[in-house]
Formats: structure tokens, sequence, C-alpha cells
């Protein structure tokens, strides 16, 4: 089969709804209740089958998981000759590196602090500032994001149009 990354995981999320589904009809149909002196057939159910159907389902998930991680690791990106793995875990620290930039970026770059109203003086009036430019620190912010947006936007085109091809 030829698949995509992102038909690839499609594919995997029908497996999984295929499974579960056999595995809700199995905790029906597995047991049955009786009461004494009543006689009744047993729900259809055949646990070979079940069994050998559920192996089937997790082989062809494997096999699909196993082709999609190469591709991941193979695949690279034209515009920033990376692979899509790479990508991945470049993705990760960009989101981690803007959640850090969005607090700082966030700060006043001068404070007041404490809860003092309506002249109360119990001492003096203390101020945090910011030891950095504030400025820069949203303008990095708003790079890093451009910067995630860009590299989704590849992976999104790549993901939706290399094709690889897996043996099921």
């Amino acid at each position: 089969m030829e698949f995509t990354s992102a038909s690839a995981n499609k594919y995997l999320r029908r497996l999984q709804d295929e499974k579960d589904r056999l595995l809700r009809a199995e905790q029906e149909v597995s047991t049955y209740v009786l009461a004494e002196g009543e006689a009744a057939e047993p729900p259809a159910y055949d646990y070979g089958a079940v069994r050998e159907k559920v192996a089937q389902i997790d082989g062809q998930a494997r096999a699909i998981r196993h082709a999609l991680h190469r591709f991941n690791m193979q695949t690279v990106l034209p515009e920033r000759g990376i692979t899509i793995d790479e990508a991945l875990i470049l993705l990760a620290q960009l989101s981690g590196r803007k959640d850090r930039l969005n607090s700082l970026a966030s700060r006043q770059p001068q404070e007041r602090l404490g809860n003092r109203y309506f002249g109360s003086s119990n001492g003096p009036i203390e101020y945090r500032y910011a030891n950095y430019d504030v400025a820069q620190a949203e303008a990095d912010y708003r790079a890093v994001a451009d910067e995630i947006a860009a590299l989704q936007l590849e992976l999104d085109l790549v993901n939706q149009t290399e094709v690889f091809s897996i043996e099921l």
C-alpha cells in the first residue's frame, strides 16, 4: 500500500477504532448471565477469531508505525534541509522557547509592587524593573512564533504529498 504521512496516521486511527469496536463487542458477548432454571442460547462469540483479528490489526499498525518512523527519519524538508524527525524535535524546542519569550514579553518594564491603596504609608513603595529590553523579547517572541508557523506549514506540505510504500 502507498501512504502519505497524513494518510498513514488516518489509517492508524481507523485501525485503532476497529480494534476498540471489536474489543467493546467482545466485552459485551464474551459472558452472559442466566437465572436459575432458564434456558437460553449464549451470544455468538468466537474467542480464537477475535484474538486472530486483534493480532492482525496490531501487526498492521506496527508495520505502518515502523514505516512512518523510517519515513520521518529519512525524508528531508526541502527548504530547511533537515529530516522530519529533526523538524519535530526542533518544533518542541521552539515551542519551549516561545513559552519562555511569551513570559518575558508579557512583563512591564517597570511594575509597582505591594497593595498600597489611598495613601497608606507603611514603608517605601517598591518597584520591580525588567533587566532586559521587553520590546526585544516581544520581537523575538513574534519571530519564534513565525518560525514555528513556517516549519509547521513545511511539515504539513511534505506530510500530505510525499508517498512511501508498506507491505501489509
